[in-house]
């Protein structure tokens, strides 16, 4: 790139190197949460018509109870049942019966959600410093514009998370 310092570059180059470690985090924290949740209920069936979750071997996990402050719903299998099962040692070691716990929020209101969501606005808030940094610093007016352009791209992406950020908690 003629009349465009190596320094410009290298900015540039690590600006997109954090803006995609900010994308990736975001896809990757997305897909961990949700695999995590299968897991827990891997063989479980959930009833919404009988409000119940229903167990490999085709008993019923009641609701036992509802933490509304921690939007938590806990689903309790009959002891004897567990306790009377083959399936209980891939199951569960508790003598007192499966439990499932379903949490009301979504992806998007879990903590887990904001502070990834968290991550992400730290990793291109700092792109978008580097690259304000630079232009003040670059005296090329082409390694400038493409500085201002960069800047721009970050700050619409940053914009955008952090509006649904807030929208979410």
């Amino acid at each position: 790139m003629m009349n465009v310092s190596s320094e410009t570059i290298l900015a540039l180059g690590y600006t997109a190197f954090l803006v995609a470690a900010a994308g990736f985090l975001e896809v990757l924290a997305r897909h961990v949460h949700l695999r995590s949740e299968k897991a827990i209920t891997a063989g479980f069936k959930y009833r919404p018509d009988l409000d119940i979750w229903e167990c490999p071997d085709g008993r019923s996990l009641h609701r036992e109870e509802t933490d509304t402050p921690l939007k938590v719903i806990r689903y309790r299998a009959e002891a004897h049942h567990c306790n009377a099962c083959v399936f209980k040692f891939r199951c569960t070691d508790s003598g007192s019966g499966r439990v499932i716990e379903h949490r009301e929020d979504s992806w998007l209101d879990s903590g887990l959600y904001r502070f990834h969501r968290g991550m992400s606005l730290a990793l291109l808030a700092l792109a978008a410093m580097i690259l304000f940094i630079e232009m003040v610093r670059n005296h090329s007016a082409r390694g400038e514009v493409l500085l201002a352009a960069f800047l721009l791209c970050v700050s619409t992406l940053g914009l955008r998370l952090f509006r649904a950020f807030r929208s979410a908690t």
